[in-house]
């Protein structure tokens, strides 16, 4: 999965995808509403492709985190609402799917951001792997 073209925008709700460069900035798609509207140079804006998680040794790239999520839950969302659930359970759940993420440096917002995220991008159909995309692609080939 290749999340480079997912963005998070300082001030705007959920996650948006990029539609589209322009001169002054971009044109994105809101991921839960559909909603496309212009954002601009000024904008601080972060790709979830260059997002990583603090590991003991390293750190790990999001959308291999993802995908590992993924698999766990066998493509469901996260079995409770990352606003509102106990740290404690986030953090078990983390543990699960990364049992080496580093316990100092990793915290309670960046989870509770995470299964957020995780669970936007599942609703959308943006967590399938390259691998499913290929695949999906010899069927069609193969027709």
């Amino acid at each position: 999965m290749d999340l480079t073209n997912i963005l998070v925008i300082a001030g705007k709700p959920d996650l948006s995808e990029l539609v589209s460069q322009t001169k002054g900035g971009a044109v994105v798609k809101n991921l839960v509403t559909g909603q496309k509207y212009p954002v601009f140079k000024n904008d601080r804006i972060s790709s979830l492709g260059e997002i990583r998680i603090f590991t003991e040794t390293d750190e790990k790239p999001l959308d291999e985190v993802m995908g590992v999520l993924r698999d766990h839950l066998q493509r469901q969302t996260t079995p409770f609402d990352p606003r509102q659930a106990e740290s404690k359970e986030m953090f078990d759940l983390l543990a699960a799917v990364l049992p080496d993420y580093d316990r100092d440096r990793v915290h309670a917002s960046d989870v509770k951001k995470l299964f957020s995220w995780y669970n936007v991008l599942l609703t959308a159909g943006k967590l399938e792997s390259s691998l499913d995309d290929s695949s999906n692609n010899d069927e069609n080939t193969n027709q």
